[in-house]
């Protein structure tokens, strides 16, 4: 028995022992049997080369469906093969197995990155759970997952770089494959041409990692309209930074991107501007293509709110151009006119409700509104201003990018004549900054294609009389207008008369508009000398050679012919040789026959700047310096009363950007600027007082003469500081040398120092005893600290607020701890001898510790020591 049971655990032995020998190489052959190596790179695996055809016939849909199946088969016993032979074998997957198992999400999402970095084709059930992740109801959970898919499919190689994921039924190899008698393929037959179980594979796994995608985009959308503004934000830069890094999807994702202009948070709205500008600077290309999006997806989307329309546009005029990109240019110019059109249209308010109702019985009964109509119309209207305001600024930002695109497109189309007509109308709109943005446009219009330029100088000499001028923002951007316009016109008589009208308006305008008007005036002389013939010629009248007798009117007719004569309309000839400021071409005004005495009461002005830039351009001397906008305001004015420390840092200067550009590019065609006069020398500076009086600005004149006035008075003050100062420094050095002496007889007699403290110092301890004691408390010490030489106890009395009786000495010291130190320091001079010093420090610190109140039982005994009488 015992040996049939050893033979036949023997037996048992010897075929367990085979068994055993051959589990280590089965994971040996698994891994022969992987039909692509792991790798990051999946698509660049080399597959057998399959001739692909142009145009191939479409094969029925059952047979991609049948070839799909067979192909996902495989790419799951792939996988499968891959986790059996890869993923339980090495101490780094156990690793990042007990991670998933027990670690936190981070951890989680962190290990499942892992194994899809090393061979996305086998990790298919590991991306699917890193996507499971990201959708979930937990915000930072969601993210954590999204953004790690972000960097595995943006910033990694799991997509490809250079092309996009093709779908299972559209790659070009099957479909050259499935033609003529291979067109129908059925499960277990062999495959169809030249392909292998390994296109197959490569196929379905690339179908699949497009439907993945697309979840992700889906997933990525919903976190876009989150109510939380930073889950928001996170979202459209994921979608951002996909875009930029891969072409997969590129559509979708734009349009997720454009969508979000419209977002109600205005810093949301923003970010997607800036990501799509990015998105222009990082491919050049895509600048027709993100122009398309935003024009069919924002601009003229259906119910597309104006909030939208305005971050779109300004998204379009910030787009950078240049002359190789002419097609972008015209699209540009043709979606701003098409809103110019849109804008222009007459905005249709809401017809007001009756106030009576048809029927007999009115319904609440008729009376008045009450507080919360009132506030229901309130709110309307505030709604109507704002849509106002929006829709004036969207109109700017249109004549922006009109402006910024007009150079580089092509305007030789006969149809952009067509549009001058709504670019005028643009000029006479509501907003006059808009109005003044519309005639910069037409004059670079009329100066580049010349045509509309008289149309154009009708219009800017009809501005002239606007007065919302008079409190525009563009002050400098409408001077320059009229520099760059005035200068290039061809016409004498037509600027003489912008100069005549410019005279006329500057009456009721602020010291630096004036200023700037006449430098315009000094500058457009050089051009156009008839200017100057305006202020040195008299008027000149053709009727002045004609004699005219009239007889002399009788006594009682002088006023009738007098009104006669002044109610009289003026003649045709009149008309015809004088200067008419009625007429709206200024061509025809006649402004060449008169003279500029306009300029006379400006000479008189109450601004020593404008009167200086009028004397100069009456009596042709040397202009000042070209003004400043900025220098000539009263709030410049106050601020020179304020006196700053200089900055060490100089301001940095603005406009430096890509689109608005310095104005040293431009410098020919910019009358003034804001900054361009200013001084960095301060008004109470040295350097400023030691000025010459000539060298002195008109509007400084007054400080320079101040200041040096002031300077003048400070002098004889410090003299006497310095007198005052070397007088003390006499006494104190006489009091040195007599304490010096004191030091040497305190020394070598000892009974001296004694008779000084009874005579001369009243220590603090002595001050003590005097106050602690009962019956004698003399109120006329003196403690020799005090100017008028009040007695103790009468200063003790007056500070006492509300006890009048007290007589001791020691209720002096119920004050406040800097009366008590006040007290200290107005007694007499401090011992000579070093401990008479170190006593006195000590008693002073006691009295400052004294509480600032006295208690309650030292308040009650004063009130009972009181006499009865008081």
């Amino acid at each position: 028995m015992g040996i049939k049971r050893k033979a036949a655990d023997g037996r048992h032995d010897h075929h367990v022992r085979p068994e055993k020998k051959a589990r280590p190489s089965a994971p040996r052959s698994d891994k022969a049997k992987l039909a692509f190596p792991p790798r990051p790179e999946w698509h660049t695996a080399e597959l057998p080369v399959i001739e692909t055809i142009n145009a191939p016939d479409m094969p029925s849909v059952r047979t991609i469906d049948e070839l799909h199946k067979y192909a996902s088969t495989l790419l799951e016993a792939e996988n499968a093969a891959y986790n059996a032979s890869h993923l339980v074998g090495s101490s780094s997957h156990k690793f990042l197995s007990t991670v998933m198992a027990s670690g936190t999400l981070e951890d989680k999402i962190s290990a499942l990155t892992l194994l899809v970095q090393e061979s996305p084709l086998h990790t298919m059930k590991a991306f699917e759970n890193l996507l499971g992740l990201a959708k979930k109801r937990s915000r930072n959970q969601a993210l954590m997952a999204v953004a790690a898919l972000k960097d595995l499919l943006g910033q990694g190689v799991v997509l490809p770089g250079d092309r996009k994921l093709r779908a299972f039924g559209k790659q070009p190899g099957l479909l050259s494959a499935l033609q003529g008698k291979s067109a129908r393929w059925n499960s277990g037959e062999a495959l169809p041409g030249a392909v292998e179980e390994n296109h197959l594979m490569m196929w379905a796994y690339e179908d699949w990692l497009k439907r993945m995608y697309f979840e992700l985009l889906q997933i990525l959308e919903n976190w876009c309209n989150d109510e939380v503004e930073y889950a928001r934000s996170r979202a459209i830069t994921y979608v951002f930074e996909l875009l930029k890094d891969k072409p997969e999807q590129e559509e979708n994702l734009l349009r997720l991107l454009v969508n979000k202009l419209g977002d109600t948070d205005r810093k949301i709205a923003s970010r997607a501007s800036y990501l799509l500008l990015q998105l222009e600077n990082t491919h050049p290309a895509m600048r027709m293509i993100v122009t398309n999006s935003i024009e069919a997806d924002c601009l003229f989307r259906p119910g597309q709110s104006l909030h939208a329309r305005y971050s779109a546009i300004v998204t379009l005029n910030q787009t950078i151009l240049s002359q190789r990109e002419e097609g972008v240019a015209n699209k540009l110019l043709e979606i701003y006119f098409s809103l110019f059109v849109q804008l222009l249209k007459p905005v249709e308010h809401k017809a007001a409700a009756p106030t009576t109702q048809p029927s007999d019985r009115n319904q609440g009964g008729g009376g008045k509104a009450g507080k919360m109509a009132a506030k229901k119309r309130k709110a309307e209207e505030r709604s109507e201003e704002a849509e106002i305001q929006t829709r004036d600024k969207l109109m700017s930002q249109v004549l922006t990018g009109v402006n910024r695109a007009f150079p580089f497109a092509d305007t030789n189309n006969p149809t952009f004549e067509k549009q001058m007509d709504t670019i005028f109308r643009v000029a006479h709109s509501s907003n006059f900054n808009t109005a003044i943005q519309a005639l910069m446009l037409i004059q670079q219009i009329s100066s580049t294609k010349h045509y509309g330029a008289e149309r154009f100088y009708r219009t800017l000499y009809e501005s002239l009389l606007d007065p919302r001028l008079y409190s525009s923002s563009k002050q400098v951007m409408y001077l320059n207008l009229l520099y760059k316009s005035l200068k290039a016109d061809l016409h004498a008589k037509r600027v003489q008369a912008f100069v005549k009208r410019l005279l006329q308006v500057i009456a009721m305008h602020e010291p630096p508009f004036v200023c700037g008007v006449l430098y315009l005036i000094s500058e457009l002389e050089g051009t156009f000398p008839s200017i100057r013939s305006m202020v040195t010629q008299p008027e000149v009248d053709d009727e002045d050679e004609e004699e005219h007798f009239v007889d002399a009117p009788e006594d009682g007719d002088m006023h009738p012919q007098r009104n006669a004569l002044i109610s009289a309309p003026p003649t045709a000839a009149f008309v015809q040789h004088h200067y008419d400021p009625r007429k709206r071409d200024p061509e025809h005004a006649n402004a060449d026959r008169s003279c500029l005495w306009e300029l006379l009461p400006l000479l008189q002005h109450f601004h020593p700047s404008v009167s200086l830039f009028a004397e100069s351009l009456v009596l042709a001397k040397e202009m000042p310096p070209k003004p400043d906008p900025s220098q000539h305001t009263l709030m410049h004015f106050l601020d020179r009363f304020v006196y700053r420390n200089a900055k060490t840092k100089p301001a940095a200067s603005r406009g430096a950007s890509i689109m608005q550009p310095m104005v040293g590019s431009h410098a020919a065609d910019i009358l003034v600027k804001p900054g361009a006069g200013a001084t960095g020398v301060p008004v109470n500076s040295e350097a400023f007082w030691a000025k010459k009086i000539q060298d002195v600005a008109a509007d400084e004149v007054f400080f320079h003469s101040y200041f040096n006035q002031a300077g003048k008075k400070k002098k004889p003050a410090a003299k006497e500081v310095k007198k005052r100062k070397r007088s003390e420094d006499d006494e104190e050095s006489d009091e040195e040398a007599e304490e010096e002496i004191w030091q040497a007889i305190a020394q070598s007699r000892p009974d001296v120092e004694g008779i000084g403290d009874d005579d001369d110092d009243l220590s603090v301890g002595d001050f003590e005893d005097v106050s602690e004691s009962d019956a004698g408390s003399e109120p006329g010490i003196d403690l020799g600290g005090g100017d008028d030489g009040a007695p103790v106890g009468e200063m003790d009395f007056a500070e006492m607020d509300g006890f009048p009786g007290l007589e001791s000495d020691d209720d002096a010291l119920l004050g406040s701890d800097d009366e008590a130190a006040m007290d200290m320091e107005e007694e007499e001079e401090p011992q000579k001898e070093v401990s008479g010093n170190n006593k006195k420090r000590k008693e002073k610190k006691r009295l400052k510790s004294l509480p600032t109140f006295a208690s309650a039982d030292d308040y009650a005994k004063l009130l009972a020591d009181e006499p009865d009488d008081m």
